[in-house]
């Protein structure tokens, strides 16, 4: 949300900076996320300076190009080279002086000191699609002849600059959505220290002014439209709007279209209240109907997009035809053209839940429906379509041509809410005073209805459709009188409580500290991602995805199974960024749907897991001239996996490890203990990459955090005294078969050697010259030791002959 910062001192007199009213917003609940100032033309016409053409003369290196010299009101006149053909001495012009910077779209370009064909050129003469202020590059720009030479352009242009505040709004401060919202919360926080009020503009003088075009309204489904209410204006003109509206518009990031729709923009970001205009020549047999439609129904929308409506979207039709999605998004055929005279102005307040639900359904975010979604003020639409038609009427010309129609079945009444003194005190921490109170509740216009020694009943206006509660009055009281008012108290108050050993917080954090030793960065994923990940997948079945029953979009509609696509967007959006060397990690939960219904305990049908997944990606280290660029590997990332399970009390040795079987690998290894998966780890298939747009391999780990934590419950540390007697070392270059793995080398030597083997270790392999096809050399050490004795030699060779014989007999290994 966009706030003008002098768009809101239309109702509020401000005397603050803008810098110091964000501190004030953010402050009362509106964050502020960003300011920037803006001007009118980018830029703002910084550098360039109103001149008079003295002289203008042939080049003498060039047919289309003039020498001329340029009086800008400086100490000499300006020697500048220009290629316009309309050039001419004695005209008044816009010049760019030298380091003066031009726009064009994107792209800026300054202005230097040249040569241009051998003449020297110290600026140049504007076209005016050069400053921003039109398209037309067929010559420069010849101002009257009153244009005051060494004028600023921005002067003469009447350029304006504006602060604009960007405002994060949170779902619960609809209220907030607008000029009037901001200046609202603005004067209830500065009234505690001066004498303010905001005001809105005046609608007094509304007034019908003929009964020539009267539309009457019908409401079918006033479940879904509480309050509808709509307007009739004759003999418009409908033209571009004049420049403070469009100035108004483009400085919150609005293109304007023409004049009434501008006018329902403005009143919009004014009030928060959205409008629509309809023309009334589309108006089929002269009558406006608020219903639902048949399912399937084609309709084509201001995009020219042709949808399909579901039986719950709600519509504003005519007699035989839908004219526009209630609240969303305007027809095609019944919006406001050139030729348009009459309109049928539209203000309602419509149920959140149904514009929820048709925006989803459609895939559509509008400014309309962005508010219905949150919760219009149902008394604020009568405003609203009087302040709408007053303005029509003074830009588009035109007549007030019937009464107001005005459906309103069930009015919304104040909510009412009692609040206590005591818990005032409690919450808040502090004893603000009950006159203090009062005076902020009425800063909010929230009414005192009753007051008693122990508290007060209010009447909270329905705008603020998230203030129905005690504890949300206090919150308001406390949001106003100031966080930071609160002192920080001199006693703490706390509990005793026992942690469960291990602590799964601390095992959590041992283990994030230790990766971020070595280099990674801790990633937060959403949990909600596309649920099309997916489809077509066997070992994550799309049925398993939990989806959402009001998805807030297309890409957030399943909560994930798996933390890898996570952190693949995560690795794209910062290889897109030129950082491509990454180690990333992030614990989060995983869900699944079992695909049954258990209508007695539904949530029985759903479970989840704790994951840690680690990413690996690009080079090794940064680029240096101290190392040389080599990419990571896999082996890299099952170093890191296998140090975390060591960490946590795993013999890696115990540990069976198989080939991962996953379709998000190409290749990988599977671990597992005591019959339960602790970790799946390989090269992200090729099929994903793509997917991402990503062009370096990516390696992934996948812990089970639960299955890793339940067996690490079991570890216990068992202190032994360092061994007595050496270790002796043996090796064995073995000449396999290429389908031996090490793992079952290693597994091997593990059970024929049961009492003095403590190692085994891959410390080469080979292929190539020498080794004959379809084999492969394997270099492996053991290390032997007695803990009662020291070994000789004669037990040394006994065991690695064991060795040499089993492995012969498994593999049909050979020594080298």
């Amino acid at each position: 949300m966009k706030i003008s910062y002098s768009w809101l001192k239309d109702y509020i007199k401000l005397s603050q900076s803008p810098e110091e009213i964000c501190d004030i917003l953010t402050q009362t609940g509106l964050e502020v996320g960003g300011l920037e100032e803006v001007e009118t033309v980018k830029g703002g016409m910084k550098g360039l300076v109103i001149g008079e053409v003295v002289t203008c003369e042939k080049h003498p290196n060039s047919d289309h190009l003039s020498k001329t010299t340029v009086n800008v009101d400086g100490d000499e006149l300006l020697p500048i080279v220009c290629g316009a053909p309309n050039v001419a001495a004695g005209q008044k012009v816009v010049v760019a002086t030298v380091g003066t910077t031009l726009y064009s779209g994107d792209e800026e370009f300054k202005i230097k000191k040249s040569k241009i064909r051998g003449e020297v050129s110290m600026g140049m003469i504007c076209a005016e699609d050069e400053i921003g202020i039109g398209t037309d590059h067929d010559g420069i720009i010849v101002l009257d002849e009153n244009a005051k030479v060494g004028t600023a352009a921005k002067d003469h242009f009447k350029i304006e600059s504006d602060w604009v505040i960007e405002i994060d709004l949170t779902p619960n401060r609809i209220d907030g959505a607008s000029h009037i919202g901001a200046a609202r919360d603005l004067a209830a926080f500065l009234k505690k220290t001066e004498d303010i009020e905001y005001t809105k503009p005046s609608v007094d003088s509304f007034k019908v002014d003929n009964h020539d075009l009267e539309i009457p309204v019908e409401v079918k489904n006033p479940e879904a439209c509480l309050r509808y209410s709509g307007v009739t204006i004759s003999g418009i003109e409908v033209k571009e709007s004049p420049e403070w509206l469009q100035n108004r518009l483009k400085t919150i990031g609005l293109s304007p279209i023409n004049n009434i729709v501008d006018i329902t923009n403005y009143v919009l970001f004014e009030t928060g209240q959205p409008l629509h205009a309809f023309d009334a020549a589309a108006i089929t047999g002269g009558k406006v109907v608020v219903q639902t439609m048949p399912e399937k129904t084609k309709f084509t929308t201001l995009d020219e997009v042709e949808r399909e409506l579901n039986e719950n979207d709600l519509m504003i039709c005519n007699t035989e035809n839908g004219m526009c999605i209630g609240g969303v998004f305007g027809g095609i055929d019944s919006g406001v053209q050139n030729s348009t005279k009459n309109i049928f102005l539209e203000s309602a307040c419509f149920d959140p839940v149904f514009i929820r639900k048709t925006a989803r359904r459609h895939g559509l975010n509008t400014d309309a429906s962005f508010r219905f979604e949150r919760g219009t003020d149902p008394n604020g639409v009568i405003y609203a379509l009087k302040r709408a038609a007053l303005l029509i009427k003074e830009i588009a010309g035109g007549t007030i041509s019937s009464d107001i129609v005005d459906i309103y079945p069930e009015p919304v009444e104040d909510f009412k809410v009692d609040v206590s003194y005591n818990n005032i005190t409690r919450l808040i921490g502090k004893d603000l005073g009950n006159e203090t109170v009062k005076n902020i509740l009425r800063s909010l216009e929230i009414k005192i209805e009753n007051e008693t020694e122990n508290g007060l009943s209010l009447l909270v206006p329905p705008y603020r459709v998230d203030v129905k509660r005690e504890a949300d009055v206090i919150e308001e009281i406390l949001r106003i009188y100031g966080y930071n008012n609160i002192e920080i108290p001199t006693q703490v108050n706390s509990s005793l409580q026992t942690a469960e050993k291990p602590d799964p917080n601390r095992v959590r954090e041992l283990v994030a500290e230790m990766l971020t030793a070595q280099g990674f960065n801790e990633i937060w994923s959403n949990s909600l991602t596309k649920a099309n990940y997916y489809e077509g997948l066997k070992d994550y079945k799309e049925e398993q995805t939990v989806k959402m029953l009001n998805p807030l979009s297309a890409d957030l509609n399943g909560m994930r199974q798996t933390l890898l696509f996570g952190g693949l967007e995560s690795i794209s959006y910062n290889a897109n960024r030129q950082n491509k060397n990454l180690k990333l990690y992030e614990f989060g939960n995983c869900y699944f749907y079992k695909g049954t219904e258990l209508k007695d305990k539904p949530a029985n049908n759903y479970w989840e897991e704790n994951h840690l997944g680690l990413f690996i990606t690009g080079n090794k280290e940064a680029e240096s001239w101290a190392n040389k660029d080599e990419t990571t590997t896999f082996y890299e990332l099952k170093t890191y996996a296998e140090n975390i399970m060591k960490r946590l009390g795993f013999d890696i040795g115990k540990t069976k490890i198989t080939e991962v079987d996953n379709e998000l690998f190409s290749e990988g290894l599977k671990y597992t203990f005591n019959n339960k998966t602790i970790l799946e780890l390989g090269i992200v298939a090729n099929i994903w990459l793509k997917k991402f747009d990503i062009e370096n391999p990516v390696y992934y780990a996948d812990f089970n955090w639960d299955n890793i934590f339940f067996q690490h419950k079991k570890h216990k540390v068992i202190f032994e005294e360092l061994p007595k007697f050496p270790a002796v070392r043996r090796d064995l270059a073995l000449l396999i078969d290429k389908t031996v793995k090490f793992s079952q080398i290693k597994e091997t030597a593990l059970k024929v050697e049961r009492q003095i083997l403590r190692s085994v270790d891959l410390f080469d392999v080979y292929e190539g010259k020498g080794v004959s096809t379809g084999k492969k050399s394997y270099a492996v050490s053991f290390i032997l030791r007695d803990d009662q004795r020291t070994l000789k030699e004669k037990q040394i060779d006994k065991t690695m002959q064991k060795l040499i014989t089993a492995f012969g007999r498994e593999f049909g290994a050979e020594l080298r």
